[in-house]
């Protein structure tokens, strides 16, 4: 890890009924919208799992029994914004509950299950460090934890520059 960056730990929840994937819409600062599975950043002191548990049940209501995976595993460095993050995806098995939003950090403003077609439409405006796995493990099976690894150079979101390493 390069010195000096923030560590960002994360979770990402892939859930799947009836071959169709929760996606949920969060509106982040600057007004910006994007699409990602539920999930977030760990807490210290909490394991992948148990923070992941508890941020899909903040996001969505949700409940989820057993996780399965990681499915793969994602590392962005972007030294000019002085963080790291890394995440894992992992399956969600023995859902239960009801889809409701209400997360308490106030960044999930909508959620819907979505076959893969719209599932790649919602995710056209995602970074591609969210999409690129996501549709790997959709499409071509990708569940085998890889590493997924990017490089995201500029201060501003705008003017960011991201490669896929």
């Amino acid at each position: 890890m390069g010195s000096g960056l923030r560590l960002w730990r994360v979770g990402g929840g892939v859930i799947v009924s009836d071959d169709q994937i929760l996606l949920v819409k969060n509106l982040r600062k600057g007004g910006i919208v994007d699409w990602t599975t539920p999930g977030g950043v760990i807490d210290k002191g909490e394991t992948v799992l148990d923070g992941l548990t508890r941020e899909v049940h903040e996001e969505t209501g949700l409940s989820v029994g057993d996780w399965q995976g990681p499915l793969y595993r994602v590392e962005v460095e972007a030294p000019d914004m002085g963080f790291l993050l890394r995440a894992e995806a992992h399956l969600g098995h023995r859902v239960a509950g009801d889809l409701v939003i209400d997360d308490p950090d106030g960044i999930v403003i909508e959620a819907e299950y979505a076959p893969i077609e719209r599932a790649q439409a919602l995710l056209a405006d995602a970074n591609p460090w969210v999409s690129e796995p996501l549709l790997a493990h959709l499409i071509d099976g990708v569940c085998d934890g890889r590493l997924f690894r990017y490089r995201m150079t500029g201060e501003r979101r705008e003017e960011t520059i991201i490669e896929r390493l």
